[in-house]
């Protein structure tokens, strides 16, 4: 059995958000919140409650499944759009550069055995 959550146009960075995807991708999904737990980036907030989403949606499509033997089977980071803001930062030799807001899609994937009876 398998169940897929995604998040959409969240706020951050694809790329730092990567490197706490990269940390969960293959191990169970009780070792993955753990992981989560205890990592200190900004990106963990918004792929545990993913994950939490793919959980509640494989409880919900089988209610008798097994959730301590979900592994993470495909854990994605996508770009979202990038918002140019109108503030202005200095930059070398009298430039200005405009900033930057990125945002991101999180897709999660589990996958388990089904309790057959």
């Amino acid at each position: 059995m398998e169940a897929k959550a995604t998040g959409k146009y969240l706020k951050g960075s694809p790329q730092k958000a990567r490197l706490v995807i990269d940390l969960i991708r293959g191990k169970s999904v009780q070792q993955a919140l753990a992981i989560l737990r205890f990592t200190k980036k900004r990106a963990t907030q918004p792929v545990q409650k993913v994950l939490l989403s793919a959980v509640a949606n494989a409880k919900e499509k089988n209610a008798t499944a097994d959730v301590d033997s979900f592994t993470v089977d495909r854990a994605v980071v996508d770009s979202g759009p990038t918002k140019w803001r109108r503030r202005v930062r200095p930059a070398p030799m009298g430039r200005a550069y405009r900033q930057q807001r990125r945002y991101k899609h999180i897709t999660i994937t589990i996958k388990g055995k089904d309790i057959e009876e």
